[in-house]
């Protein structure tokens, strides 16, 4: 499909790759990958733990035809401070960009999210191509793997009460949305979806940590084996209009439940094939991801009945 006027007037500012610009580079070799959740056989997963938000609002400056925006607010879901992370085409105009959410894997947060697989880089390089544009949002799940918890706290509810309202009141559309992410954020992207039929018009989800039964999960990822059962996606039939695209490589522990939910989910878009549980592999599959998600916002834009953000 050719490129928007507005596409093609972004592409024609890129002038190269912006530099990653989260607080955190990808671990070192040797150690435990940082979206890490556990194994397909219940392996525990990789040390996790936030550190607390910073309490501030900052705005970083233009990088090429992508800006990065933080901001933090109180959320009343998760009881406590929740960073957001906005990385979207400039010039954007109200009302005109879709947006993707990100949700990032067990152990990390909405800023390292961005900086540990360049998003800014990706979503500049992706306009380069004839992309249609859309923002990109990362947001701060803790290790809820994305869904409500016995302690109250309810991620679930941030985003769709707490996050979108925001992010419409930017000006960014947010009655049809994407959702992406890796490991824990890959199964809480599916998860989205399920939850949310009408919502979501398209997944990418890398390596999703997913498991077949509740004592195979990784130790705090569920409350219970009825939390587990609540929020199985395994053996799920796919969401009506909601198209999928899954990436997971051969040497990661969850490749076989990758394969798995890719055939049950019918999956438009798939890509299995070498690759570990790290941020490089999840890192290179963001360019086919941010094609795909971009043709999904864009189909949905045009859908009959679409109403405004």
């Amino acid at each position: 499909m050719p490129a928007s006027r507005r596409a093609l007037l972004i592409a024609a500012a890129a002038g190269g790759l912006a530099a990653g610009c989260g607080t955190d580079s990808p671990p070192p070799s040797g150690s435990p990958p940082a979206g890490g959740a556990g194994t397909a056989g219940g392996g525990t997963p990789p040390p996790a733990g936030d550190p607390p938000p910073s309490g501030q609002v900052a705005t970083s400056p233009t990088v090429g035809p992508v800006a990065v925006r933080r901001t933090t607010f109180a959320s009343t879901a998760r009881g406590r401070p929740v960073d957001m992370v906005v990385v979207a085409p400039t010039p954007a105009g109200a009302g005109e960009l879709p947006v993707c959410l990100v949700l990032h894997g067990r152990g990390d947060n909405a800023d390292r999210a961005v900086g540990l697989l360049g998003l800014d880089a990706h979503l500049t390089a992706a306009l380069a191509t004839g992309t249609a544009p859309f923002a990109l949002v990362t947001l701060d799940g803790g290790e809820t793997y994305w869904h409500r918890r016995a302690s109250g706290d309810n991620p679930e509810v941030m985003i769709i009460g707490e996050v979108l309202p925001r992010l419409a009141a930017q000006g960014l559309r947010t009655d049809r949305i994407a959702a992406a992410g890796w490991s824990m954020g890959g199964y809480g992207a599916l998860l989205l979806a399920r939850r949310h039929p009408g919502l979501v018009v398209a997944v990418a989800a890398s390596s999703p940590a997913m498991w077949h039964s509740y004592r195979a999960s990784a130790p705090g990822a569920f409350d219970s084996s009825a939390d587990f059962t609540e929020h199985a996606i395994l053996g799920t039939p796919p969401v009506p209009g909601v198209a999928y695209r899954i990436d997971c490589g051969d040497a990661d522990p969850f490749s076989s439940v990758s394969r798995e939910a890719a055939d049950a989910l019918q999956a438009q878009e798939r890509n299995f094939g070498p690759g570990g549980h790290t941020p490089a592999y999840w890192s290179a599959a963001i360019p086919a991801q941010l094609a795909f998600l971009g043709r999904q916002l864009a189909r949905a834009a045009r859908a009959p009945g679409r109403t405004g953000g």
